[in-house]
């Protein structure tokens, strides 16, 4: 309860609202881009002058190898589940989605664990950029290779999602340089990356130098960007509706299962609790932004309202408001 009154949950409790009842307020998307830009601009700087004061040790490269480890893990055991319920094209898709994460619940997650008194290692920043990539590399391989399937074997979402058809035969396959060039040179990693040396580099005197912008606007910021997200999750309801119960059942509890192979796996390398606690809610939530923007040219067979409906209608909602707080506690009982 004490996370939905926080103010920048509330504004985005507020933007729902206001989306779900066709409010013209919107924010201007260059403002939007600037917002998200200046987040992942902080967490970088406090991700630096974090790992600056802590230094490189074994810890970091198990929570990093962690990080891994899940960014592998949830995409393969996502596909093998959802392949029995949808194309293969689009459980590939969805899988990828799943199996990369949300910056923003990251962003969020970490005002809510300083809030708490809990500091997760900078090297967590790290961790995210790590786990973006290798489900949407999975993802496009495995696409590649149903594509090269008998000619009508190969099942794939109509248009607008009312059924399925069959492919004709071979197709070609996404280019796999252009996918790797897009994935990891994306702005948002190469930004978020750059911060995080500036604060590493600068250290605890560019710390003071830097703190009215990476610190005292945070919150501030923080919560007009989750307004935004709050209009957008409204706005973006209705490719959730009529949807298969078992989908619908994924973007919900598939989530907690992540975070719960995230934490025995946070207990068996004895992580910290706030890297735990990181970790279990980057593996539980899901890209609505980089990968669909990526799957869109990578698996244009599939449906963008599934993966996309999912993760930001059904699933970015409830870590934000229910996610966090979860399992900020479960990581504080199991390892704390």
């Amino acid at each position: 309860m004490q996370n939905l009154l926080d103010p920048a949950i509330l504004f985005f409790v507020f933007g729902v609202i206001a989306g779900a009842l066709k409010s013209d307020l919107e924010i201007p998307p260059p403002i939007a881009k600037f917002l998200s830009l200046y987040l992942l601009m902080a967490i970088g700087l406090k991700g630096g002058f974090a790992l600056a004061q802590s230094g490189l040790g074994p810890s970091v490269m198990l929570s990093l190898t962690a990080a891994l480890l899940m960014a592998c893990i949830v995409p393969a055991l996502g596909y093998r589940f959802l392949k029995a319920w949808v194309p293969p094209l689009d459980a590939a898709a969805i899988a990828a989605s799943y199996g990369s994460v949300s910056a923003v619940t990251f962003v969020t997650a970490m005002q809510y664990l300083e809030a708490h008194a809990m500091s997760p290692g900078g090297h967590m920043a790290v961790a995210l950029v790590v786990m973006e990539s290798p489900a949407v590399i999975m993802a496009v391989l495995l696409a590649n290779a149903l594509r090269h399937r008998p000619a009508g074997t190969l099942a794939v979402s109509t248009p607008g999602g009312a059924g399925v058809a069959t492919l004709g035969g071979p197709t070609a396959a996404a280019p796999m340089g252009k996918i790797l060039h897009e994935s990891f040179t994306n702005g948002a990693h190469l930004l978020l990356l750059g911060a995080m040396a500036v604060g590493f580099l600068s250290g605890e005197a560019g710390k003071e130098l830097m703190a009215p912008f990476s610190s005292d606007l945070f919150k501030g910021m923080l919560a007009f960007f989750l307004l935004d997200m709050g209009l957008m999750v409204a706005r973006n309801f209705g490719q959730v509706r009529g949807r298969s119960p078992v989908l619908l059942a994924y973007a919900s509890i598939g989530p907690l299962v992540h975070a719960a192979m995230a934490l025995g796996l946070s207990m068996l390398l004895q992580l910290p609790a706030a890297d735990a606690a990181l970790l279990m809610v980057l593996s539980a939530s899901a890209s609505y932004i980089v990968v669909p923007a990526v799957l869109r040219y990578a698996i244009p067979e599939a449906n963008p309202s599934l993966y996309f409906g999912l993760s930001l209608g059904v699933t970015f909602p409830l870590n934000i408001l229910f996610g966090i707080p979860l399992y900020t506690w479960a990581a504080a009982r199991a390892l704390g």
